[in-house]
Parts: structure tokens; sequence; C-alpha cells
């Protein structure tokens, strides 16, 4: 679970995280002291296929993924990334079967120390299905050769809301559980960005207009929950909903910071890309810089 701090490596990535987010940020040099920084959560988090991947393929960690840039910028002396591609929160406490190799990955909670200075999380789009619902939100034909995940959900109440209703109180468990390892810990949760626009863009993402609408309503409904939940408990929440704005799988490849049904730039289907991923890094320090 162990990964250096790649200072030497990503300076220029770090630098540039810095530089971008400048009218919101503090220099590097006045950024937030951390001896030690543990990053928890799922492929949001971990950024499989964005290349270089970490040596350790279990998770599909990238050494560029927003915690690593991070790590950089506030120069932190032990950076743990733990974070694992499917992960839900069980798999904080438990130990977690890799999806990309089966093998067993430790729990993630093992990465937290007594000394351990910051931890970011995000967590709960598994938990609540948000991947089996994109793949029932996708249609390659246009209506009516499909089905429309927004109608098969249409009954009140809605299945994907109870389901994050339900899972709204994990948040303040996970908080508890960090807070019993890592007791001196900043905690920041990081919420989901935006995947696709008000409408959508089919059939360049193959998505129909009023699914997009619904899958979108879904991750804003989370990421809502989520800063509600945590913030009551006393952490701190990383909105990257808003900054994402724009920037989502309908977008131009150049300005696209969200990876559609079929990527075009390395990353996988619905997740963000590198640059979804420094968008991240930016959005974390500043928080970390604002809020301090």
């Amino acid at each position: 679970m162990r990964c250096s701090s790649i200072r030497s490596r990503f300076a220029a990535t770090a630098f540039a995280v810095i530089a971008a987010a400048a009218a919101g940020v503090a220099p590097a040099a006045a950024q937030p002291a951390y001896d030690s920084y543990v990053a928890l959560g799922d492929s949001f988090v971990a950024g499989p296929g964005i290349p270089p991947q970490s040596t350790s393929a279990e998770c599909g960690r990238s050494e560029v993924n927003y915690p690593s840039l991070v790590a950089d910028a506030l120069g932190v002396d032990e950076f743990i990334d733990a974070s694992c591609g499917g992960a839900v929160s069980e798999d904080l406490q438990g130990q977690q079967i890799s999806i990309l190799t089966r093998a067993t990955v430790p729990p993630q909670y093992d990465a937290l120390r007594p000394d351990t200075g910051l931890v970011t999380v995000g967590i709960g789009g598994n938990d609540i299905g948000l991947v089996q619902l994109a793949i029932a939100c996708t249609n390659f034909a246009s209506a009516p050769h499909g089905t429309s995940c927004a109608e098969s959900n249409s009954e009140r109440p809605d299945s994907f809301d109870l389901a994050i209703d339900a899972f709204a109180p994990e948040y303040g468990t996970i908080i508890d559980e960090i807070r019993a390892r890592s007791p001196h810990a900043r905690i920041l949760f990081v919420g989901y960005p935006t995947g696709i626009r008000d409408g959508g863009c089919f059939p360049e993402q193959q998505i129909w207009p009023q699914d997009a609408t619904y899958l979108q309503s879904k991750i804003d409904r989370l990421n809502t929950v989520m800063a509600q939940q945590v913030v009551a408990a006393g952490a701190e929440f990383v909105d990257l909903r808003t900054s994402t704005i724009g920037h989502d799988s309908c977008a131009t490849p150049d300005e696209r910071w969200m990876e559609g049904i079929v990527p075009t730039s390395p990353g996988i289907p619905l997740h963000p890309n590198a640059a979804g991923h420094r968008n991240a890094a930016e959005q974390v320090v500043s928080s970390l810089s604002v809020n301090d």
C-alpha cells in the first residue's frame, strides 16, 4: 500500500496544480504542513488506466492521480495511497478482492497511523450502484430500440434515492473509524465530478437525453448527501461538481476531464482522465489553504 512521494518525477505537474489555481491557493511554501497523508477510496481516487500506473497493479492506481499530485504539492514526507478500483465502504475495514487481478487487498484503514496528519476519502459510488446505473443508462441505438434507465426507475420512491439515503449514515461511521486510528488527522471527503451534462449529447455519448439527466441527478444527490453528512460530523467536503461543469464526457476532447462510454484518452469509461485528476488536486489543495 505504500507509495513513495514522487516529488522529483512530478514536480512540474505539482507546480502546475498550484499555479493553475493561483487565485485561490497560497504559494506552495505557504501550504499547511503535513508530515503524513493517506488517501482512501475507489476508482475515482485511484485513477485506473491513467499512465504511469503503480507497480502494484491490484488496484489500478495511477502515479498521477489526484492524491499523488496533492502529496507532491504539499511536500509530505510520507504518502500512502490506499485507494482501490471497485472499492465499497466495507473495503475500508475489510479485505477487498481486486477487480483487476482477483488478488486480496488489505483493508484500506490499515494505512492509517496515530500520527497521520491528513486523510482524503472518495467513496460511496459503488455502494449505491452508480456503475450499474451508468451501464443501464447506455443505449447504442435511438429510441424506441432500447430501454430508458429513467423510465425503468420512475417508480416512487426512486430505488437509487432510497439507496443513497440508506447509505448516508455510513459517512459518519467512516469518520469515526478514521478518528479512532488517526485522532489528529484533518479529514477531507472528495465528491464526485460532473459525469454528463443535462440532456447529454446522444449519440456522441450513448446515453439518451432523459437518461443523462437522470444519471447526473443521482451523482448530484450522492454529493449532496455526502456533503451534509461529513460536515455534520465535523469533517470537510471538497466539491468537484462545480469545477467540472463544462468538462464532462460531452465536452470536446481537449476540454474533457471525464471520459465517456468509449474513452478518447487514457482512462476507463465514465471516470476522470489525467486532466480531471489535476483539477481534483487543485480543488483539494485550494480547500486546504482556504480552510486552514
